[in-house]
């Protein structure tokens, strides 16, 4: 599954992948050709690359959303279940003011998940431990916020803060194996997951840094005080008409920020070209004046960042504290949300609304006897699905570009050896 590889410095991926002009990119370097970059598949699943033409842009995802949905349909029949009473089934239940609360706080976390693993993908690196970077984040700042009290909104943003500091330094280890052993960072981050795991329960034990709760046998962190928690939106949302009855996470506008200031980084600042060109080719961003090698370290520091907050729409909207308890596995998701969302911050929003929707909606299956573990094999086909169209799409699209500048060379030549004939 590779291409050939471009001998010319390689245009800025994301337009590539949106067949935008990039004279514009940061440091005055050259664009790259137009059309699709015929690039490694691996690196080009990983990066997000697509089609280019209109057409085929909004043609592949609904082409690929058919395809899993018929897929889909084939499996709960195979259950033994009627596809199309599981699926109303479910909308029904996803459409319910309940649900839409539980959907939208699920899908923040997706999304802040996604935003980090798409940072590494970005460069093709695979963070795989953006697992262990949020759980560790979480926990440190947690016990942090627990054992301070400030004035608002100073303790939040310390626990922030703290969360990011941490998250990102958990992450930089992974870095620094990379670029001064040669450790792959995939095998280096799930070894992180486990330490991060030990480590938490080490430290989650009433003798350092947690409590057992009065009358049972629940062992937590402090809880955040009053000062130090973020109120939900549910107060904005009514004061433009919206009364839902449960509480959205408070912190949803950063997760919203948290995407802008991706898009903006990666596709407008010279740290964004840098970041995609080291990736793509480390001589070739070497040659224009880049360290490739310092580049894999800022990407995982900057990755472990966003991972930092991962666990604060939770902590400091809901929680208050850090237990057994806590979310986890959201990295994991990450992965999927964000190779589903093609490291689009729209298309990663949208694929963490499907993925909570399916989340939420598994427990309805069981009244129309249906496992709910149908739901992970739906979001599993889901994934593969959308991936292979859409490289599928890509690579059908080089050829045809390949035929026309094929095409248009021989044409150009026969009409100059006509004209060679005529001077004659």
């Amino acid at each position: 599954m590779t291409g050939t590889k471009e001998p010319e410095l390689p245009e800025e991926p994301s337009k590539a992948a949106s067949g935008g002009d990039t004279s514009g990119a940061p440091g005055g370097e050259a664009p790259g050709p137009a059309g699709p970059e015929t690039v490694p598949s691996w690196k080009a699943i990983l990066r997000g690359l697509g089609p280019t033409g209109l057409g085929l842009k909004i043609g592949a995802p609904v082409l690929a959303l058919l395809i899993s949905l018929g897929i889909t349909m084939i499996l709960l029949r195979v259950t033994g279940a009627d596809p199309i009473s599981s699926i109303q089934s479910m909308i029904d239940y996803g459409t319910t003011e309940n649900s839409i609360v539980d959907i939208v706080n699920r899908a923040t976390r997706y999304y802040l998940s996604a935003v980090a693993v798409a940072i590494g993908f970005r460069m093709a690196l695979l963070n795989i431990g953006v697992d262990g970077q949020y759980r560790m984040a979480a926990f440190l700042a947690a016990a942090l916020g627990g054992a301070l009290t400030l004035p608002a909104p100073f303790g939040q943003i310390l626990v922030i803060v703290a969360a990011m500091v941490v998250g990102g330094l958990w992450a930089a280890i992974a870095g620094v194996l990379k670029v001064t052993r040669g450790v792959s960072e995939v095998l280096s981050t799930i070894m992180l997951n486990a330490i991060a795991t030990g480590l938490i329960a080490y430290l989650l034990n009433d003798k350092r840094l947690a409590d057992v709760l009065p009358g049972s046998n629940k062992v937590a962190t402090a809880q955040i005080p009053e000062s130090g928690r973020v109120g939900s939106l549910n107060g904005f949302l009514s004061s433009i008409g919206i009364d839902l009855p449960g509480d959205v996470y408070g912190l949803l506008p950063l997760a919203i920020l948290v995407g802008i200031a991706f898009w903006v980084v990666i596709n407008y600042t010279r740290f964004g070209f840098d970041l995609k060109i080291s990736g793509l080719s480390p001589s070739a961003a070497q040659a224009s004046g880049v360290n490739a090698r310092r580049m894999i370290v800022y990407t995982m520091i900057a990755s472990g960042v966003v991972a930092g907050l991962i666990g604060m729409p939770e902590l400091l909207g809901a929680s208050f504290e850090y237990s057994q308890n806590f979310p986890a596995g959201l990295g994991f998701t990450g992965i999927t949300v964000a190779l589903l969302g093609r490291n689009h911050p729209v298309g990663i929003a949208l694929a963490a609304l499907l993925f909570a929707f399916l989340d939420q909606t598994s427990d309805i299956l069981q009244e129309v006897e249906v496992p709910k573990e149908i739901v992970g094999v739906m979001q599993g086909v889901v994934v593969l699905t959308v991936v292979i169209v859409y490289e599928l799409v890509r690579r059908w699209e080089i050829r045809l570009q390949q035929r026309t500048v094929a095409a248009e060379l021989a044409t150009g030549n026969d009409l100059a050896r006509e004209a060679a004939g005529s001077a004659s």
